[in-house]
């Protein structure tokens, strides 16, 4: 019995998807104003994500690299864990100024 359930929901499923693509056929070939904007920004979201995809492989490592740097400081580049904070320096410690 749940297996003629999960039948009729894949047949429904798929008459749906059918109906849906073969209607979106007829608009596209159809030379109306609204499949000619929609055209033409399907174009330019592929030609943005093409876009994207090949300037993420040539900068992705350059950008990478900049948000995680390499060294002795926390993981972004911060300061190490054992540094000071604030105020809590140690009296000994001179004052910076700015030249240094």
């Amino acid at each position: 019995m749940e297996e003629s359930w999960d039948f009729e929901f894949l047949s429904r499923m798929v008459d749906s998807l059918v109906s849906f693509l073969s209607e979106f056929v007829d608009d596209w070939l159809a030379n109306d104003m609204r499949v000619a904007v929609f055209k033409i920004l399907f174009s330019w979201l592929i030609i943005s994500l093409v876009a994207i995809h090949f300037a993420w492989k040539v900068y992705g490592n350059t950008v990478n690299d900049m948000y995680y740097r390499q060294g002795t400081g926390g993981q972004n580049g911060g300061t190490p864990d054992t540094a000071p904070h604030g105020w809590e320096s140690a009296a000994g410690d001179a004052m910076k100024t700015h030249r240094e």
